[in-house]
C-alpha cells in the first residue's frame, strides 16, 4: 500500500513542477502565474473546474456526514445539481465583462460596477476569510488519509504543507491544471471501481440499505428545512469562492463556460457514489479511526474491503484530490490581496513584485489553513466548508445580482454585507463552531436553518430597504464605470486581435498603477 502510495504521489507531484512549461508564459507576470495566462480551454477547463468544484469535501466530509448523519448528507448532490443552471447563467456574462475590462477577480467587478473601494475591500477580505476554512478540509483530508498509509500526523500536515507549496510557488495556476487531468482520471478510476466491487462483496445494494439504520434512509420531517437551505446554500455558495472563480477566468471563451456548465453535471454522478459508500460503511461495521471519527469512514472502508494495492491508489488519489484544489484556494487568496489589498501600499509595485507578493501570500494562506485544522472541531469535516459557504454567500447580492443590476446602492451593500456575515458568526460561535445549522423557536416549533441563508436573508433585506432610502436622501451613489457593451460576447476575431488587457482601474476607485507595464508594450491602454 505505502509503495503503491508513493509512486503514484512522486509521478503526480512531478506533473505539478513540470507544469511551468505546459502552455509556457512569464510566470513574473500576475495575468500568467495567477491565471495561466487565460488559455485553457474546453478539456483543460472542464478538468480544472472539475477538481476545484469536486474536492475533498466530496471524498471524505460528505461520506462521512452520511455515516454520521445519513440522508441528510445528500443536500450537497442537491446544491450541485441547483448550481449548474446558475452557473450557465452567471460564469459566461461573468467572464465576458471581466474580458472586456481586464479583470483578475470578481472584487475588480465589484469595485468599478458600485464605485466603492470600501465594499471591494469587503469583498476581497470576505473571500480570504470564507477560503480559509475550505482550504482547511483539504489539508484535513490529506492528514486523514496519510495517517491510515502510517504516517504520523503531526508529519501529515508538514507533509501536505511543503508538496503543496512548493509546486504552487513554481509553477502557479498551471500547476493544478495539469495535476487536475491526472487527478480526476485516477477519481474515476478509484470510484468507478469501489461502487462496483464493494457492493459486490456486502451482498449488493438491498443488503447495505436493508442493514442501515431506518433514521438514517429517510429524512425526518424536522430536518426538511435543513436540507433545503443547505442545498440552496451549496447551489448559491460553491461557485463563488474565489479559487472557482478563478478556475472560470482562466478560460479562452465563454463558449468555453457555456459548454462546461453543460458537460460538468457528469461530476455529479461521482458525488452520487460517494455517498453512496457512506451507506456502505455502515453494512460493512467499519471502526472508523478513534482521532478521526466518522471522518474516517470512506479510508476505513477501503483499508476493510479492498486489496492494499488498490487502497494505495485510493489515498493517494484522495491526497492528490485535495492537492488540486488547494492549490487554486491559495492562489485565488493571492491574486485578491495583492491586487486589492496590497496595492493600497504599494501603488506603483512592478509586475515582477506583485508577482512575488502573490506567491509568499499563497504560502501564508496555507499557513492560515493549518491553524484553522488545529484550532477548530472537525466533528464533521463538512463544517469547514459550510462554514466557508456561510460568508461567500453573502456576497450574492454585489457580485450575482451586481452581474444584473446596478440599482443596488453601494453604503446599502455595505450594511448589508456587515448584518450578513455578523450573523452567521454570532450563530456558529454561539454553537462553538460545531455546526452551521441553527435553530430558531417561533410559536413553539423548532425551525433548523443553514446560517448562511439566514445571513444573506437579512443581507437582502437591508439592501433592498435602505438603497431607495440612501437614494432618497441624496447620499452619492457613485459611477458606474462598465457599460452595456462590456457584458455583450466577445468574437472570436476580437479575442484574436486584441492583446489581452491587464486590469487598470482609475486612481479614483484604487491606487493601482501599471506604468511599468504600460512603458514596457510602448502603447496607451484606453479604457
Amino acid at each position: 500500500m505505502l509503495l503503491t502510495f508513493i509512486l503514484i504521489m512522486l509521478l503526480v507531484s512531478s506533473l505539478g513542477f513540470l507544469a511551468r512549461r505546459w502552455r509556457p508564459g512569464d510566470l513574473n507576470r500576475l495575468q500568467e502565474w495567477g491565471l495561466a495566462g487565460r488559455r485553457f480551454g474546453t478539456i483543460s477547463s472542464w478538468f480544472l473546474l472539475g477538481g476545484d468544484i469536486y474536492t475533498s469535501y466530496t471524498f471524505i466530509a460528505i461520506p462521512g456526514l452520511i455515516f454520521g448523519q445519513g440522508a441528510m448528507g445528500f443536500f450537497s448532490t442537491a446544491g450541485i445539481i441547483v448550481m449548474y443552471p446558475i452557473v450557465y447563467l452567471v460564469y459566461p456574462r461573468f467572464w465576458t465583462v471581466a474580458r472586456h475590462r481586464g479583470y483578475i477577480s470578481p472584487v475588480d467587478f465589484v469595485r468599478e460596477r458600485f464605485d466603492s473601494k470600501g465594499l471591494a475591500l469587503l469583498v476581497s477580505i470576505t473571500g480570504i476569510v470564507a477560503t480559509m476554512p475550505f482550504l482547511a478540509l483539504q489539508l484535513y483530508a490529506i492528514e486523514v488519509s496519510l495517517s491510515y498509509v502510517g504516517v504520523p500526523v503531526e508529519a501529515s500536515l508538514i507533509i501536505a504543507f511543503l508538496i503543496l507549496s512548493a509546486y504552487t510557488y513554481t509553477s502557479g495556476l498551471r500547476a493544478s491544471g495539469l495535476t487536475a487531468i491526472a487527478k480526476d482520471i485516477l477519481v474515476f478510476f478509484v470510484i468507478i471501481s469501489a461502487i462496483i466491487v464493494i457492493p459486490m462483496k456486502l451482498g449488493g445494494f438491498t443488503h447495505i440499505f436493508a442493514v442501515a439504520p431506518p433514521a438514517k434512509i429517510l429524512l425526518q420531517p424536522q430536518q426538511y428545512l435543513a436540507f433545503s437551505t443547505l442545498a440552496i446554500g451549496t447551489s448559491l455558495s460553491l461557485f463563488l469562492f474565489p479559487h472557482n472563480m478563478t478556475g472560470m477566468l482562466c478560460t479562452n471563451s465563454r463558449k468555453v463556460l457555456q459548454r462546461n456548465a453543460a458537460l460538468l453535471p457528469l461530476y455529479t454522478i461521482l458525488n452520487i457514489f460517494f455517498t453512496l459508500l457512506g451507506f456502505a460503511a455502515f453494512a460493512a461495521q467499519i471502526q472508523p479511526s478513534p482521532l478521526f471519527k466518522s471522518n474516517a469512514a470512506l479510508p476505513a472502508l477501503f483499508v476493510q474491503l479492498l486489496p492494499p494495492w488498490f487502497v494505495g491508489i485510493a489515498f493517494a488519489t484522495i491526497t492528490i484530490g485535495a492537492l488540486v484544489p488547494a492549490g487554486v484556494m491559495s492562489i485565488a487568496t493571492a491574486n485578491l490581496f495583492t491586487r486589492n489589498i496590497w496595492s493600497l501600499f504599494r501603488p506603483d509595485c512592478t509586475d515582477q513584485e506583485e508577482t512575488n507578493v502573490a506567491k509568499t501570500v499563497s504560502l501564508l494562506a496555507k499557513v492560515g489553513a493549518l491553524a484553522v485544522v488545529l484550532l477548530l472541531p472537525a466533528t464533521f469535516a463538512a463544517n469547514f466548508f459550510l462554514l466557508g459557504g456561510a460568508l461567500i454567500v453573502q456576497l450574492v447580492p454585489s457580485i450575482v445580482l451586481g452581474l444584473y443590476t446596478n440599482w443596488f446602492h453601494r453604503y446599502a451593500l455595505i450594511i448589508g454585507w456587515t448584518a450578513g456575515v455578523a450573523a452567521c458568526l454570532l450563530m456558529s460561535i454561539s454553537q462553538h463552531f460545531q455546526q452551521q445549522v441553527y435553530t430558531f423557536v417561533i410559536g413553539g416549533q423548532p425551525y433548523t436553518l443553514f446560517i448562511g441563508i439566514v445571513g444573506l436573508f437579512f443581507n437582502l433585506l437591508l439592501v433592498v430597504v435602505l438603497t431607495p432610502l440612501l437614494t432618497l436622501f441624496g447620499v452619492p451613489r457613485g459611477r458606474d464605470m462598465t457599460s452595456p457593451d462590456d457584458y455583450r460576447e466577445v468574437s472570436r476575431d476580437q479575442i484574436a486581435s486584441e492583446q489581452l488587457r491587464q486590469y487598470v482601474p482609475q486612481q479614483t476607485f484604487s491606487p493601482l498603477s501599471l506604468k511599468n507595464e504600460t512603458s514596457q508594450q510602448g502603447q496607451r491602454i484606453v479604457r
